[in-house]
């Protein structure tokens, strides 16, 4: 994996202009901005475009999902050359992307892959595999640190909507499963990729169950939610110290490379941001300028795990620890 600095991901845009003979008018369509990722994703998108020339319809659909099929439809309406979706979940991407294949409209769908993946261009991550990753690094730690006795782990569940959620919670059950009796039956805390509801079923599930060996979030924005919650009740320790829980999450954004580095944190699946935000413009503008006006193609990002093992090694190949070089959490 090639290692980047932050400008030299954005500057990859002259690279991606290439593709195309002219500028073009790109619909950017995305369900919010509330995580790292996220803003990370819309801003190595946008700038790439914007460096190569071509014009980008911003809409930002505020998590609500019909409100983004509208916007989508204006954007088509206004005769847009392509588009390029971050959806509010699986079912109604494969709906967008349906609409605008109807209307001859190439379209990309970036990192949340729609219910179909036959139709559109799709970057998605091998979300199960990034996961059972992250989590059997962290669940062998904690068994290394149970003395024989069987370690009880949490999970944070994402929005089951969403095919993200449902890989990851899959890759969790996956590392779970390779340890058999080794592992207590997992505790499932829904969050739906909101941090109030994250917050408060974790503080429910935590005083219910206060002896967590292992935590694992689906999301690494949630961090903050579960320093929250552990820290007032002793849990939140560094690596070393007594009552130390050992988490893994999934992301690899600046908060979880931080806490990491800290030893708060064991591992985190990463999701290799700046090449599924490559690929998903390289295969869009490709499909203009081949004048193909249905492109269909998927394209796996594998990602890997980033952990208190390898980050000596790998630290830059996590875009999280990119922006955190960057300064990113001190803007």
């Amino acid at each position: 994996m090639q290692t980047l600095t932050l400008a030299a991901a954005l500057a990859a845009g002259t690279v991606l202009s290439a593709g195309a003979a002219s500028a073009a008018n790109i619909c950017f369509a995305f369900q919010d901005l509330e995580t790292e990722f996220w803003v990370a994703g819309h801003q190595a998108i946008t700038t790439a475009l914007q460096e190569g020339g071509h014009t980008v319809i911003e809409r930002n659909a505020n998590e609500d999902a019909n409100r983004q099929l509208e916007q989508v439809r204006d954007c088509i309406a206004q005769g847009v050359d392509g588009i390029i979706i971050i959806p509010q979940d699986g079912e109604s991407a494969a709906t967008i992307v349906n609409e605008a294949q109807n209307a001859d409209v190439p379209i990309a769908v970036f990192n949340r892959p729609p219910s179909d993946l036959s139709k559109g261009i799709i970057v998605v991550a091998d979300n199960a595999t990034i996961a059972e990753q992250a989590v059997d690094f962290a669940l062998t730690k904690a068994i290394e640190r149970a003395g024989g006795e069987p370690v009880q782990p949490l999970i944070l569940v994402g929005d089951l909507g969403d095919p993200n959620a449902v890989g990851r919670r899959a890759g969790f059950n996956a590392a779970v499963e390779k340890h058999g009796d080794a592992v207590a039956t997992p505790i499932e805390v829904a969050s739906n990729w909101d941090a109030a509801t994250a917050l408060s079923n974790l503080e429910a599930a935590v005083t219910a169950n206060p002896n967590i060996d292992m935590l694992f979030t689906s999301s690494d924005f949630l961090f903050p939610t579960i320093r929250s919650v552990l820290e007032p009740r002793g849990m939140w320790k560094a690596a070393g110290e007594e009552g130390h829980v050992v988490m893994a999450g999934l992301d690899g954004d600046a908060t979880a490379c931080s806490l990491i580095k800290e030893g708060y944190v064991d591992a985190t699946g990463v999701q290799d941001l700046y090449f599924e935000a490559d690929a998903a413009l390289e295969a869009l503008l490709a499909a203009m300028e081949a004048g193909e006006a249905q492109p269909n193609q998927v394209i796996e990002d594998p990602g890997f795990a980033l952990t208190t093992d390898n980050i000596g090694e790998r630290e830059m190949d996590m875009w999280g620890c990119v922006l955190l070089a960057e300064g990113f959490l001190n803007k």
